[in-house]
């Protein structure tokens, strides 16, 4: 059994952690020296993930992640004997992602990068780790352009924006449409989407996947999340009269949109979010009792069946001692459950990080699902994309965001209860 699907021995991550945790925390100001990159003893690799500007809140949630599973495995003793030591860069913007990948090959002598929580960071980064012969691992990002580029030596180990639109039609034929007594064919789907790129790709992905289930009453209502009135845009939905509201929003307009749902006393037979805003605990503190009953589309949650996801009882108790909260989102565990598939690919290689090497082990490595603390498992396909990471649906009761489909992954079933009630 790898390291990625065992548990960890706490105490002696206790004993070891301390030097690991110093040198990550530093590591910003580490990574400006002079680096030789890997060698016999030491494997370096960077690090690349926004933790200032306008990302920063899931970037360094998902930094956490990966800094948790670094401390982790070298305490368990490395990579192949070597101890890992990660080169930090802080991307807050694509030009800085694509400057800071360079400084990282050229000054830095790193052959593997790995991060990045942006897919629009994702594809400015592994673009020049790609075009110089190098490798790199995305742990978060969900664009689809980010492996149909098929670059050899880019891969990446979580779910996409396209699983993500699966899974909500998969929700709908497979429990929606029966809890709202209709068949599929029968249901009015409209997806709520904030304006930008972001949600413009997750509608195209979702009309679709809806063309997939024989689900002919879709429509999609755009509305700019900068804005303070949402009002028109609920009252729209109102006219329509869907059976089921998909929505993809950020923090803000998801706490808007909710209110201005509930204070228009719109009833909704269920109401789905799209990750971004709805995985938030802020989301429900905003919106209190009014959150019951919210599903939610996205990576994994702490609120999981333990005996489905090995490990994430390390990884949570690790996260509230650092940190004296929970994790903010999935991404921190999506990120800890990546960056130990990336590790034990590399004990397959000795922990020599040249980019063919890596590259020959990532396409041989195999993992089953429900093995790792995500559950995920892992298998590439053709365009280096692991195909069993997966998304799972959450449901909102109280403050818990609990997964209540798949079955295997869920701690209850599902619960049709009309949301955002005043």
């Amino acid at each position: 059994m790898s390291p990625t699907q065992s548990g960890f021995n706490r105490r002696r991550f206790l004993k070891y952690s301390g030097a690991g945790l110093i040198a990550l925390a530093a590591a910003p100001a580490v990574a400006s020296c002079a680096s030789p990159g890997t060698n016999e003893s030491m494997l370096r690799l960077g690090a690349l993930f926004p933790v200032s500007g306008t990302n920063a809140l899931l970037g360094e949630e998902s930094w956490r992640g990966v800094q948790i599973a670094t401390d982790l495995r070298n305490a368990a003793g490395g990579v192949a004997g070597k101890k890992i030591e990660l080169v930090f860069a802080d991307v807050p913007d694509v030009n800085t992602a694509t400057s800071e990948a360079r400084r990282l090959v050229f000054n830095k002598n790193i052959k593997l990068g790995l991060g990045t929580y942006g897919s629009s960071l994702c594809l400015a980064a592994s673009e020049v780790f790609a075009r110089t012969g190098n490798a790199y691992v995305e742990l978060g990002a969900v664009s689809e352009a980010i492996t149909n580029r098929d670059y050899d030596k880019v891969f990446r180990l979580n779910p996409t924006a396209a699983d993500m639109a699966r899974v909500h039609m998969e929700f709908i034929e497979q429990y929606l449409a029966g809890a709202l007594n209709k068949p599929v064919s029968e249901l009015r789907v409209l997806m709520l989407h904030e304006d930008s790129s972001y949600g413009q790709s997750i509608v195209k992905l979702a009309k679709n996947a809806a063309a997939d289930i024989g689900l002919t009453h879709f429509e999609a209502e755009p509305y700019s999340a900068k804005s303070t009135d949402l009002s028109s845009t609920v009252l729209r939905m109102k006219n329509l009269k869907p059976d089921v509201v998909l929505a993809v929003s950020y923090a803000a307009d998801a706490v808007l949109l909710g209110r201005q749902i509930r204070d228009n006393d719109v009833k909704l037979g269920a109401f789905v979010g799209t990750g971004g805003g709805h995985s938030l605990a802020s989301f429900q503190q905003a919106l209190g009792s009014s959150a019951d009953g919210v599903f939610d589309v996205d990576f994994t949650q702490i609120h999981v069946n333990k005996s489905f996801t090995p490990g994430i009882g390390d990884f949570v108790s690790e996260y509230r001692t650092r940190w004296n909260s929970e994790p903010a989102s999935g991404h921190s565990l999506s990120n800890f459950t990546g960056a130990l598939m990336l590790f034990d690919i590399l004990e397959q290689t000795g922990g020599n990080d040249d980019p063919e090497l890596f590259a020959a082990a990532a396409r041989r490595f195999n993992l089953e699902a429900g093995t790792t603390p995500a559950g995920w498992g892992y298998q590439l396909d053709e365009h280096n994309q692991n195909q069993l990471g997966s998304m799972y649906v959450m449901q909102w009761s109280g403050s818990k965001l609990e997964t209540v489909y798949p079955p295997e992954a869920a701690v209850r079933a599902p619960q049709l209860i009309t949301p955002f009630g005043l």
